[in-house]
């Protein structure tokens, strides 16, 4: 088991209800194999430093941020990566070992 840190932002074009169904949809992706804790990060909704383009939902000059930590095994975090390159709402992300 490793742990890791996951930085990303999702769409603030959503509703709190959204946003949170996102979060909780991606805890739930690594909870059954280890802790897992999830916070705004820097207050949520930030002002990004560039506007950022989708094709799906247009220019984005604000995002909500939310950092993740979690332990798992090494797979996981592809899986998590795949489930985010899916979603509309998530602008960016990173994914660390600590």
């Amino acid at each position: 088991m490793n742990n890791y840190e996951i930085l990303y932002i999702l769409s603030d074009k959503q509703d709190a209800d959204g946003k949170k169904a996102l979060v909780e949809r991606f805890k739930a992706l690594v909870a059954p194999y280890g802790e897992v804790t999830a916070e705004e990060w820097g207050g949520g909704s930030r002002k990004l430093e560039y506007p950022i383009q989708t094709k799906i939902s247009g220019k984005h000059l604000t995002g909500y941020y939310v950092l993740m930590k979690f332990t798992a095994p090494p797979e996981i975090p592809a899986e998590l990566e795949r489930q985010m390159r899916i979603s509309d709402d998530v602008l960016r992300f990173m994914i660390e070992r600590v």
